[in-house]
């Protein structure tokens, strides 16, 4: 079964056969990938985003940096920086890392979890919000900034050496974990298996 593409970088319109899993196709004019065919996409997805959703806690509770200087111990987690940007009356900028740090990667993964559960029983439930999901979790995939926000620390850890004892905390192992699974997560779903029904949905 054939089907009608636009590329999205040079606009050519061209037909496309369906495409066996683990297959791209590429546009005629410009070389650029239109399509592509991820195998076990749904497997791969629910398994990323649930590995993240379970480190998503430790991330956030366990402290992220260990710091000593001159006798004095400190901890910190993403939720101590939150709160003490709020306690110095930087409310805008307390808002923009909480939501970039901790809302928006929580949101982006409860979406991608719910549309693989509802896409792995070939539900015809809601395909147009689906597929909004779907959008939505695209355009905020670059605030979700939490590769930036682990680059922030560990530039901390090497700078701050020369003037504290600085070390790492276990919450930046599953920091980072939740990085990787995030990313890897987003890259593996699908959206046109959202609209692909079971043959009893199509009868």
């Amino acid at each position: 079964m054939s089907s009608i593409v636009t590329c999205k970088y040079c606009g050519a319109t061209q037909s496309l056969e369906e495409l066996k899993p683990g297959m791209a196709a590429e546009c005629f004019r410009c070389g650029s990938a239109i399509s592509k065919k991820t195998p076990n996409s749904l497997a791969r997805t629910a398994a990323f985003s649930l590995a993240a959703l379970i480190l998503y806690g430790p991330a956030n509770i366990y402290p992220i940096l260990r710091m000593e200087s001159y006798g004095v111990y400190s901890e910190n987690t993403v939720w101590d920086g939150c709160s003490r940007l709020f306690e110095d009356g930087q409310w805008f900028v307390a808002v923009i890392v909480f939501s970039a740090s901790i809302l928006v990667p929580l949101m982006k993964l409860l979406g991608l979890f719910f549309l693989v559960s509802t896409t792995n029983i070939r539900s015809a439930w809601l395909q147009r919000e689906r597929t909004s999901i779907a959008n939505a979790i695209e355009v905020i995939g670059p605030w979700a900034m939490l590769d930036v926000y682990l680059l922030a620390v560990l530039v901390a850890l090497v700078k701050l050496k020369q003037i504290a004892t600085v070390l790492p905390g276990p919450g930046l192992f599953a920091f980072a974990a939740v990085v990787l699974l995030t990313i890897l997560a987003s890259s593996s779903f699908d959206p046109k298996l959202i609209w692909e029904r079971s043959p009893k949905a199509n009868a």
